[in-house]
């Protein structure tokens, strides 16, 4: 049962460390930093309005990438299958 609750803590702690990340690019870029973000600009705009209205959806999406190849090493390392 060991090796259950391993295997829970480390798919909870992926989560936390990408809800993180997204909750910065998100809500720290696009509102918190944007007035310091908004000096540089990237495709001609704003970097704090570029986040606003792009970046967190770009990082968003890198994210559902990203979480389901650790979730596939994750499950390889525990030898969990989808079919069971």
């Amino acid at each position: 049962m060991n090796k259950h609750k391993d295997y829970w803590k480390e798919n909870i702690s992926l989560i936390i460390k990408c809800l993180t990340i997204w909750f910065i690019s998100s809500y720290g870029f696009s509102i918190i930093l944007v007035d310091y973000l908004n000096v540089f600009k990237v495709g001609g705009y704003k970097l704090g309005f570029w986040f606003a209205q792009q970046g967190s959806i770009y990082t968003f999406v890198i994210l559902i990438f990203y979480y389901a190849y650790k979730m596939g090493d994750i499950d390889r390392k525990y030898r969990v299958n989808d079919q069971e």
